[in-house]
């Protein structure tokens, strides 16, 4: 009598008058077997091949055998739930230190959204890759922040992003088998579209400029987001690397700005830390912000008003939206990610002892390792052509393109409408 066959874990259920195929691994609900539909991958429902069946089954069956191996061999006497093991990896980058602090609020919140979606309680082996279909179908469903329809494909990718990077430290410790990822295994996964980003022609900049210069903020002693944006326009920093500037990183003897790590915040990459130069205007603009206030110079270049300790100030989109309207724009048509943008174009047609300025320096001065981002991303071809040997957005120069515009800014209320402070 020959050796007694395994029974096969696959039975079949009959769906609107299709037989389909589904596995029983109750046997392994310890690292998250259950009934589960056998789906090939590229699908959405279960096979009605009885081959692939089979043969999805073995390889699952194969999985779930090692899952269990890697758990007994760790000592794991229960296997952690999403909600528990994202808890986990968030503590774990936070002590990594290799991201900013936006950045983990932002992946606190993809996943919380992918958590209030598959379950709390959901063991990480459980999750399949058509549930990550049926997630991914589904975060396209949902209504984007600060007014928008729906969530961009590649705010969608982000979500997914940020539960794949999950699932890579789970197979490091162990938590499931190496190499289970099922967004990693997702046949179609949602792609951001290639746009040109948002920047602002010289004359646009200045006409800006100036209506921050002009612009009298309410319930204020002194206007700070004039100098903010002069500093962003002026330098190309980051949102974060601005705000968290120090007056100390300020030199009127050497006339330089230095971004570099502090307490306040870190820098992006390896290549962030930099020197550049403080081009004649921003010299200006904060001298005036440091020795002229009404108040000492604080450690921090642009303190917050609202917290009672000195906290570097962390939005200014109100603000942003009030001095944009007064020259013209829309509320939301103008954010600080252009000036960097702005910078990048109005600096690539600068001249340099007489010879147009070279792409390496402009990619240190971003603190980019090279120049791919200049010619991909950042680099921008204005209708404006105004060479020059310095960065600088002084309205006088552009008084004859911006016409009307000008006249109206100069000539209009002073504030659109009343900002809280930021």
């Amino acid at each position: 009598m020959g050796p007694r066959r395994r029974k096969s874990p696959v039975y079949w259920r009959d769906r609107a008058g299709t037989a389909r195929a589904y596995g029983d691994f109750r046997g392994y609900a310890d690292v998250g077997g259950g009934r589960e539909a056998l789906v090939p991958p590229g699908s959405s429902r279960a096979t009605t091949d009885p081959d692939l069946a089979e043969d999805l089954a073995a390889k699952r069956l194969d999985q779930l055998r090692r899952l269990r191996k890697q758990r007994e061999l760790l000592g794991l006497v229960e296997l952690p739930t999403l909600a528990r093991y994202a808890s986990h990896h968030l503590v774990q980058k936070a002590r990594a230190g290799r991201v900013t602090r936006e950045h983990m609020k932002d992946l606190e919140h993809r996943l919380s959204v992918a958590i209030k979606f598959l379950g709390a309680d959901r063991t990480l082996a459980s999750i399949t890759v058509r549930d990550m279909d049926r997630y991914g179908a589904w975060l396209a469903t949902r209504r984007g922040g600060r007014g928008g329809s729906s969530l961009s494909p590649g705010t969608q990718r982000h979500h997914l992003n940020a539960l794949s990077n999950l699932f890579r430290r789970a197979a490091s410790e162990g938590i499931v088998a190496s190499g289970y990822n099922p967004v990693a295994d997702m046949m179609e996964k949602p792609v951001a579209g290639r746009v040109e980003a948002s920047f602002l022609e010289v004359s646009d900049a200045a006409l800006l400029l100036e209506s921050a210069r002009t612009w009298r903020p309410p319930q204020r002693r002194f206007n700070s987001v004039y100098p903010i944006i002069a500093t962003f326009l002026l330098t190309g920093g980051r949102q974060s690397e601005v705000f968290g500037l120090e007056t100390d990183d300020i030199s009127f003897d050497r006339a330089t700005v230095v971004f570099r790590p502090n307490q306040w915040r870190r820098l992006k990459t390896s290549t962030s830390p930099r020197v550049i130069r403080l081009w004649p205007q921003l010299e200006e603009i904060l001298r005036e912000h440091v020795f002229d206030a009404d108040e000492p110079p604080s450690q921090l270049l642009f303190p917050s008003y609202k917290a009672r300790s000195e906290q570097p100030i962390t939005d200014i989109r109100r603000s942003l939206d009030t001095i944009a309207e007064r020259a013209g724009w829309k509320p939301g048509e103008i954010r600080s990610k252009a000036f960097r943008h702005t910078y990048c174009a109005a600096r690539l047609q600068t001249l340099d002892r007489g010879a147009p300025v070279s792409q390496w320096t402009v990619a240190r001065e971003l603190g980019h390792g090279g120049t791919q981002l200049v010619d991909r991303v950042y680099g921008h071809l204005g209708q404006v052509r105004h060479r020059s040997e310095v960065v600088e957005y002084r309205v006088e120069q552009h008084a004859e393109e911006l016409g009307e515009r000008l006249v109206a800014l100069r000539v209009g209320p002073q504030t659109s409408k009343e900002v809280q402070s930021e």
